[in-house]
C-alpha cells in the first residue's frame, strides 16, 4: 500500500489552490463535526512545531499537529492552545473567512488529537504573552482535522494554562543525557561500551533483584546493582576511557530519591591523576548547568562561516541564508535560536543558555570546593551537607561538659554534646512545639530521646529547660552563645549522645528548620566534593566491619599500617544535598584486593568463588595509576610497603538525581518515564504480578504463597 497522504476531511473551510498545501484528497465525510472520520486511520505530515514559531516565521504557511492544551471563546472568536512536543502555540479562527474551520474548532475538546493549517501571523499588541516562548505570534487556522477524539474522562489535566512550562521535566533528563554524550565521545574520546544485565550477585550494599535460569536449574542471575567489576575487565583488556548510561537495579527501601531501577553514567579512565579525573566531572556539570559563551575568538565568527555551529557541543546545521547582529555573521538557525530565548545575543558576544530554564546562567565555582569526610559529619552532621544555607553544628562538649547528670555520664562514655543555633528561631518555635509538636517529633524519629533546647531572650539571656538554665553561669553562657554565634531571637536546639547519633538527630534538624523557615534560598546552588571517606564502617546487626562504598575502592596507602581504620580513596559529588555522583581509585593489585576482601569477612576461598575473575584478571597486567610509585611488588613483601597501588579512576553520576535537581522537583520519580510507587509497583502495568503455573513449571519453580 501506498504511502497514505489524507490530512483534512472536507469539513475543513478550503483555500485557493495556490495557497493550499499540496495533500492528496480526503475520504469523504459523514458529518460536518469534530468527530468527523474518527473511525478512519490517517497519517499526516506537519512541516513546523508548536514551539518553533517565531517573529521571523510570520507569513509563513504551516500545517501543525498536536494535542488542544486550552480551548476558550473571546469576543465571537475561539481561540485554542496547540501543543506538541516542543511547546505550545496559540491558534486563532477567522469565521467569516474560513467558517467551516471555526464550526470545527468550537467543537473542540481539551486533549484532542488535530491537524491545523494555516498562516502565522503577529498578534495584537494586547494579546501579546511574554510568559510564552511563542507568545508573539500565532497561526490563524484555514483547515482543521481531528485525528481522534477523547471519548473518556482524563484523569488529570495534562496542560492548564497559556504559559505552561514548555519542557517537561523527561525532556530536560533526555538533554543531559544527549550532552553528556557528545561531551565525553567528541571532547575526550571516551567509548561507550555495554555490559551485561543478566550477571552473578556481588557484595554492593543492597539486595539483588534476582532471575531464575531455565537452561540451568536452581541457579540465578542477578540484575547488577552497577557495572562494577565489568568496567574493571575492560581496563584490565587494555581500554583506555570508557563510559555507559547504565540501567542499575537494588531491591533496597524506596525514598524519594531512590528507585528500584535507576540511571547512572558510570565511567572508568586509566593513567589518570585524580586532578584530572575531577576537573573533567567538574567541567561536565558546568557544560550542564552554566551557559557558555562565544567573543572574538570563537568560531561563528570567522569570516568563512561554517555550515555547522558547535553549540555547547551540540551540532546544529545552519541554513546559507545569514543573519547580522553588530557586524557578526550568524546562520538563519541561530537567529531562530535566539528568538528562542536558547541563544542570547548582547554586544559582541552570544551566549548559549543551557537548555533548562529552572537553572539557565548557574555559575558554579571553579574548581568546586571540598570538604573531608570528618569535616562534613562535624560541621553538617551528613557527608552530603546541603550548604545554601548557614547552619553548623558546634561541638559545646566544653561548655556542657561540666554540668551534672546525663551530660556528664555520656562524655564519660566516649560521648559528646553538639548544638545549632537557629535564626529568629525563638519567635518560630513556641516551647509547646518544642516539647511535642512537628520539630520534637522529627528529633525522636531520628533516634533522639528528648529535644534540649534554649532560646536566646531580647536583653540576650538564655530562657528555656529549667534544669539547663539554671545550670549555667554568666560566663558559661556567654560561652556558649559567642560559640554559637547567637542573637537575640535565635533557638538553640541540642544533641546528646555518640558522635554517631548526634550528628544524625543535629542534621534531621538542621535540614527541618531550614525548609520550615525559608532558610534556603532557591536561587542559591551548592555544590562540592566530599573526599577522604573512611574505608569500613560498623554494621552493628551483623558485628562486622562493611565497606562504605564497595570492596573494590583502594584505601589510602598512608593508612596501610591499619587497614580496617583507613580511609578509601574515594570521593562524592554534592549538588544542593543530594549525592549525584561518586567515584574512587581501584585496587589493581590481587594481594591488597584479597586482604580488603578479608576484613569485610570474605575469606580467600569465598574470594576466589565470588571473585575468581577479577582476582585472576588483577595477575594479568592489570593497569597501574600513572602516579604509582612502584613498578613491582615483591611476593612476601609486607603490604603496608606498597605506596601508590591502584589500577585507574572510576565515577558514576546519577542522571535521576541530578535531572530531578535540574528540574527543581524533590522526587526522582517525576523525571523518570513509567517510575514505580513507593511500595515497589508499576501504576501502569501493575507489575510485579503473578505469572502462568507453566512459567514457573518451566523453571522447576512453584509458589507456597496463596493469592
Amino acid at each position: 500500500m501506498g504511502r497514505v497522504g489524507r490530512a483534512f476531511s472536507s469539513v475543513s473551510a478550503s483555500a485557493s489552490s495556490s495557497e493550499t498545501l499540496s495533500v492528496p484528497a480526503p475520504a469523504q465525510p459523514s458529518s460536518s463535526s469534530a468527530d468527523t472520520n474518527l473511525n478512519s486511520l490517517e497519517w499526516v505530515s506537519r512541516t513546523a512545531f508548536c514551539g518553533e514559531l517565531f517573529e521571523p516565521d510570520v507569513g509563513r504557511r504551516v500545517r501543525l499537529c498536536g494535542w488542544v492544551a486550552l480551548h476558550r471563546v473571546h469576543g465571537g472568536l475561539t481561540f485554542l492552545s496547540l501543543r506538541d512536543h516542543t511547546g505550545i502555540v496559540q491558534v486563532t479562527t477567522l469565521p467569516d473567512d474560513f467558517p467551516e474551520a471555526h464550526s470545527v474548532v468550537n467543537d473542540l475538546r481539551l486533549e484532542y488529537v488535530i491537524a491545523v493549517e494555516g498562516v502565522v501571523r503577529l498578534r495584537p499588541i494586547e494579546s501579546i504573552n511574554k510568559k510564552m516562548k511563542t507568545g508573539f505570534i500565532e497561526v490563524a487556522a484555514e483547515h482543521v482535522h481531528v485525528l481522534n477524539a477523547v471519548r473518556s474522562k482524563l484523569p488529570f489535566l495534562v496542560t492548564t494554562a497559556d504559559d505552561a512550562k514548555d519542557s517537561t521535566k523527561e525532556e530536560i533528563r533526555l538533554r543531559v543525557v544527549k550532552l553528556i554524550r557528545r561531551y565525553l565521545e567528541d571532547v575526550h574520546g571516551f567509548v561507550e561500551i555495554e555490559t551485561p544485565i543478566l550477571s552473578r550477585s556481588t557484595p554492593e550494599g543492597a539486595r539483588d533483584y534476582l532471575v531464575p535460569s531455565r537452561i540451568q536449574p536452581g541457579t540465578f542471575y542477578a540484575l547488577p546493582q552497577s557495572p562494577q567489576l565489568f568496567k574493571q575487565m575492560l581496563m584490565v583488556s587494555g581500554f583506555d576511557k570508557y563510559y555507559q548510561i547504565a540501567r542499575c537495579f537494588r531491591d533496597e527501601d524506596l525514598r524519594a530519591d531512590r528507585q528500584p531501577e535507576f540511571t547512572q553514567l558510570d565511567m572508568e579512565m586509566a593513567f589518570t591523576p585524580l586532578e584530572d579525573m575531577l576537573k573533567l566531572n567538574e567541567d561536565l556539570i558546568r557544560k550542564i548547568c552554566g551557559p557558555r559563551t562565544w567573543s572574538d575568538q570563537s568560531p561563528i565568527r570567522e569570516p568563512r562561516l561554517l555550515s555547522a555551529v558547535l553549540v555547547d557541543q551540540c551540532i546544529i546545521l545552519a541554513s546559507k541564508v545569514q543573519w547580522k547582529h553588530n557586524n557578526l555573521l550568524v546562520p538563519k538557525i541561530v537567529r531562530r535560536l535566539c528568538f528562542s530565548g536558547m541563544l542570547r545575543a548582547s554586544g559582541d558576544q552570544i551566549k548559549f543558555i543551557a537548555g533548562f530554564p529552572e537553572i539557565k546562567g548557574v555559575e558554579l565555582p571553579n574548581p568546586f570546593p571540598r570538604l573531608t569526610y570528618s569535616e562534613a559529619m562535624s560541621r553538617y552532621g551528613s557527608d552530603r551537607p546541603d550548604m545554601r544555607f548557614d547552619v553548623e553544628l558546634k561541638d559545646v562538649s566544653d561548655v556542657l561538659g561540666t554540668l551534672p547528670s546525663k551530660f556528664l555520664h555520656t562524655l564519660s562514655s566516649g560521648g559528646i554534646i553538639k548544638a545549632i543555633c537557629v535564626p529568629s528561631g525563638a519567635k518560630s518555635y513556641s516551647n509547646s512545639a518544642l516539647k511535642k509538636g512537628d520539630i520534637y517529633n522529627e528529633a525522636i524519629e531520628s533516634g533522639a530521646k528528648g529535644l534540649p533546647f534554649l532560646k536566646v531572650s531580647n536583653d540576650g539571656t538564655l530562657e528555656g529547660i529549667p534544669a539547663l538554665v539554671s545550670s549555667l553561669d554568666t560566663t558559661a553562657q556567654n560561652h556558649l552563645l559567642k560559640q554559637l554565634s547567637a542573637d537575640s531571637g535565635d533557638l538553640i536546639l541540642f544533641a546528646v549522645g555518640n558522635h554517631a547519633s548526634v550528628n544524625k538527630i543535629l542534621d534531621r534538624l538542621r535540614l527541618h528548620v531550614a525548609h520550615e523557615l525559608g532558610l534556603i534560598d532557591p536561587s542559591k546552588h551548592s555544590i562540592l566534593w566530599v573526599t577522604d571517606f573512611p574505608m569500613f564502617e560498623w554494621n552493628d546487626s551483623e558485628e562486622r566491619l562493611e565497606a562504605l562504598h564497595h570492596p573494590f575502592t583502594a584505601p589510602n596507602p598512608d593508612d596501610m599500617k591499619d587497614l580496617a581504620s583507613a580511609r578509601a580513596l574515594a570521593y562524592d559529588m554534592v549538588y544542593n544535598g543530594v549525592e549525584i555522583g561518586g567515584g574512587s581509585l581501584r585496587i589493581f593489585k590481587r594481594e591488597v584486593q584479597e586482604k580488603v576482601l578479608e576484613i569485610v569477612g570474605i575469606s580467600r576461598e569465598q574470594a576466589e568463588a565470588k571473585f575468581g575473575y577479577l582476582l585472576e584478571a588483577l595477575d594479568m597486567g592489570a593497569p597501574p595509576h600513572e602516579h604509582d610509585k612502584r613498578n613491582s611488588y615483591q611476593g612476601n613483601q609486607q603490604l603496608e610497603d606498597l605506596n601508590l597501588f591502584y589500577q585507574n579512576w572510576r565515577y558514576c553520576l546519577r542522571l535521576d538525581r541530578l535531572a530531578m535537581l535540574l528540574a527543581g522537583t524533590n522526587s526522582i520519580r517525576d523525571v523518570i518515564a513509567f517510575p514505580k510507587t513507593t511500595t515497589a509497583q508499576c501504576a501502569l502495568t501493575r507489575a510485579p504480578s503473578d505469572v502462568d503455573p507453566q512459567q514457573l513449571k518451566d523453571l522447576s519453580f512453584r509458589t507456597t504463597i496463596s493469592s
